[in-house]
């Protein structure tokens, strides 16, 4: 295949195969309800539909591939290992993508909780064009790779450096997501800020889990907008998180405030339990201090717009690493 193709494969499945006419998509979409209750059907759906609109239209990836003009328009034969994360439907999707389109072979090691779609959609890859048979490659334990792409916790970040350390690698660790707010939001902006943090049940490292507020804020209408996702605490594995935080604060005698399920509590850690937001004061004037280290997206004040989080686009790479630069040099 040459490039074209590839691309021409992919719009393929954004058309014909990740959509609700498709009846194996709709069947994969209740085997992986069924796999984990963290993917909820309409969890999977905002997942999909951002993956075909932003990812898989023809103009898109050929203006995509023409960034970066190394890329070899014949397959390398390279194989690019890459282990995939599971903590929001199809995360490790744009990784796939990137492999694929650069010419190289995936080699595969699917997360146990995202066994279900990867899985179509790779079987789906190759019913469009059989030659992808030998550019997809499923293991349980990546070995002889070329290069590697791995994300996943610090700790599984620590044994991805020891073990892909000699070969050319991205690593991905934790990272997580905060907005700055001013006071001035509209209930529009307060509207979008919640599903930046609550999709996903607010597992996406483009999630906000904490926010920066002036001194004086009123949280009102951010908890009146928060109020739309109070139905998430009908899913016992989030009642269960939402029980143990709200007794942790009760135990320790820690302010908080309740969106409906949702839990506001102040935290200098921008990383916030599940039904947790973290909020720190700021004087207005002064910028909040960040540790980048931790964070993946600012949102609101001199940030990336409201509700834009979970909508990246084809050259918004995770960490900010272009992984199609590093995958056009192996």
């Amino acid at each position: 295949m040459n490039i074209q193709a590839r691309i021409e494969a992919f719009f393929t499945l954004g058309d014909k195969y990740l959509t609700d006419k498709n009846e194996g998509f709709r069947d994969a979409k209740w085997k992986a309800n069924n796999q984990n209750a963290w993917f909820l059907p309409e969890f999977i759906q905002q997942a999909t539909q951002q993956i075909v609109d932003q990812y898989l239209q023809i103009d898109a990836m050929q203006e995509w591939a023409q960034l970066y003009p190394t890329i070899s328009n014949s397959s390398t034969h390279k194989k690019i290992g890459i282990v995939m994360a599971g903590n929001i439907p199809m995360v490790g999707f744009h990784d796939l993508l990137s492999v694929l389109i650069a010419g190289h072979t995936a080699v595969v090691k699917l997360s146990s909780k995202d066994t279900v779609l990867m899985q179509y959609i790779m079987d789906a890859l190759i019913e469009i064009n059989p030659a992808f048979e030998d550019l997809i490659v499923v293991q349980e334990q990546l070995k002889n790779c070329d290069a590697y792409i791995a994300t996943g916790s610090n700790s599984a970040g620590q044994y991805f450096e020891q073990y892909f350390g000699k070969y050319p690698h991205i690593i991905r660790k934790n990272k997580t997501s905060v907005a700055i707010l001013d006071g001035s939001e509209t209930p529009e902006m307060l509207d979008l800020l919640a599903n930046d943090m609550m999709l996903y049940f607010g597992m996406g490292c483009r999630n906000v889990t904490q926010i920066w507020v002036p001194k004086e804020y009123d949280f009102i209408p951010l908890l009146s907008a928060l109020k739309k996702y109070d139905y998430l605490i009908d899913q016992h594995k989030y009642k269960h998180n939402y029980d143990y935080q709200l007794a942790l604060l009760m135990m320790t005698r820690q302010f908080y405030m309740d969106a409906g399920g949702i839990l506001l509590s102040e935290n200098p850690s921008p990383f916030a339990a599940i039904s947790q937001i973290h909020y720190q004061f700021y004087t207005p004037g002064e910028n909040p201090q960040l540790n980048d280290a931790d964070i993946q997206c600012v949102v609101g004040k001199e940030g990336l717009p409201f509700g834009s989080l979970q909508k990246p686009m084809l050259v918004q790479y995770a960490d900010g690493v272009d992984t199609l630069d590093f995958l056009s040099k192996i």
